[in-house]
């Protein structure tokens, strides 16, 4: 059996079969026959993303799990079947795209493409990861660039649905669909009021006066008010048992998020949604989550009070007022921590944003461009998102027992020269294929016209 050894303090052996011991004091095993499948992953720049950063260190994934993360310092033996020396390459755990369109849209531009969203206004029971095509070119796009998992937002009415959780990996949705569901979408009704005089209306017949498009705010704000109060009561009916309640698919639905079970993402950019939504939210007793969040570095005081996150969409959104200056929306995320909220990082549920998925690491380094430290950006695509939907047990960051979810890459992940080398979905490590790959080796290897 040879020996070789890990990051030159480590020693390790290669064995023939199952794995061996790693040391009791490492991970509490006795000798002898401890690991079926596993992997080992040396000499790496490890990203764990919930505490240091090792610079010599590894990973040990043993089946679907991670074993233990090896700072480089440790002195203990380990037996492995396969070892693989990334030489000085980086780890990073998987990234996670939320509140997105992938999957639920193929071409923006053809309509027949797009399952973003159902018919009607109030639709709680309608389940987005139903939805998604695991066929879907978009998916292998984005996982070549260390996104793992995702979850696709429903879109459309006010109560637009329901969100699960699905891994980039899998021959049907019931495979990639890690958690279901995860949260709740309400798109909050528009805040701002129409000022253009009837005169210059592009459809004078459809104009307002003022007064009348505050009438309309108000009831479209009682009507979702009243819709959350009705499922309330029903909630309460069923559990009382005081009397038989026929069963209603959308109130079923509801049951998790009035209880205060499962998060509600509340889709708000204009201030005083934002500030109205937190208000509600936090006078029943929701679990809220604030998504776009255009002006919400405006009220950071308030959501970080209220313990309410941001899943921020709006970093390269040009600026909505004419006296903001150019770069308030790079500088949101790091206004948001200083206050105390937790910032996610998004491209948000447009549809055209599907295709753009892959572009998640660059908005936090923009961020990181204008004050956003980089072990909080990268807890804004990875641990944070884990938490917010509440699988921070399992994804978001590198730690014995968690899944092993994670990538290599030839360089930090927020530079744009970086590539991913490759990557591990629940322990199986997965193609980085995508239509992009195949189309670069098809045209790299066309043949050249003659002189």
């Amino acid at each position: 059996m040879n020996t070789s050894n890990f990051n030159h303090q480590i020693p390790v052996r290669r064995g023939r079969g199952l794995f061996g011991l790693l040391a009791a004091g490492l991970l509490g095993l006795t000798a002898g026959p401890a690991f079926a499948e596993s992997t080992l992953l040396y000499n790496a720049i490890v990203h764990t993303a919930s505490g240091d950063t090792f610079t010599n260190g590894g990973v040990l994934i043993d089946g679907q799990k991670i074993a233990t993360v090896i700072d480089g310092k440790s002195s203990k033996r380990v037996t492995v079947r396969q070892m693989i020396d990334l030489k000085r390459q980086h780890i990073y755990p998987g990234l996670i795209a939320v509140n997105s369109a992938l999957g639920l849209t193929e071409i923006e531009a053809v309509r027949s493409t797009r399952d973003t969203a159902e018919v009607g206004d109030y639709t709680p029971d309608v389940e987005s990861w139903i939805a998604v095509t695991p066929d879907s070119e978009l998916l292998p796009v984005a996982r070549a660039n260390g996104i793992t998992c995702f979850e696709p937002a429903p879109a459309g009415g006010v109560v637009a649905g329901q969100s699960g959780l699905l891994a980039l990996d899998g021959w049907t949705y019931e495979q990639m669909t890690l958690k279901k569901p995860a949260a709740l979408h309400v798109y909050w009704p528009s805040q701002q009021l129409n000022t253009t005089p009837k005169e210059k209306a592009r459809d004078p017949a459809k104009w307002k006066s003022l007064d009348d498009q505050a009438k309309d705010r108000r009831a479209r704000l009682r009507a979702l008010m009243d819709f959350f109060e009705e499922a309330k009561a029903y909630v309460r009916a069923k559990e009382a048992e005081q009397r038989a309640v026929e069963k209603v698919p959308a109130w079923e639905a509801m049951r998790p998020y009035v209880r205060g079970e499962l998060p509600i993402v509340i889709h708000a950019n204009e201030v005083r949604e934002i500030k109205s939504a937190a208000m509600w939210a936090s006078t029943n007793g929701y679990r809220a989550i604030i998504a776009g969040g255009r002006d919400a570095a405006m009220l950071a005081e308030l959501l970080a009070t209220n313990k309410i996150p941001v899943i921020y969409d709006g970093v390269f959104v040009q600026p909505a007022r004419e006296t903001e200056p150019y770069d308030i929306h790079f500088t949101a995320p790091e206004v948001l921590r200083k206050a105390g909220v937790k910032v996610v990082l998004s491209l948000g549920p447009d549809p055209f944003s599907a295709s753009l998925a892959r572009d998640l690491p660059y908005l936090a380094s923009q961020a990181i461009a204008f004050g956003l430290p980089e072990d909080e950006a990268l807890k804004s695509i990875t641990l944070y998102p884990a938490q917010v939907l509440g699988v921070a047990d399992r994804l978001g960051s590198l730690e014995a027992g968690k899944d092993a979810t994670l990538f290599v890459s030839d360089g930090s992940i927020f530079d744009l020269r970086t590539s991913v080398k490759r990557m591990w979905i629940a322990g199986k490590e997965v193609s980085l294929e995508s239509r992009h790959t195949r189309l670069y080796e098809k045209y790299k290897n066309r043949p050249k016209a003659k002189p």
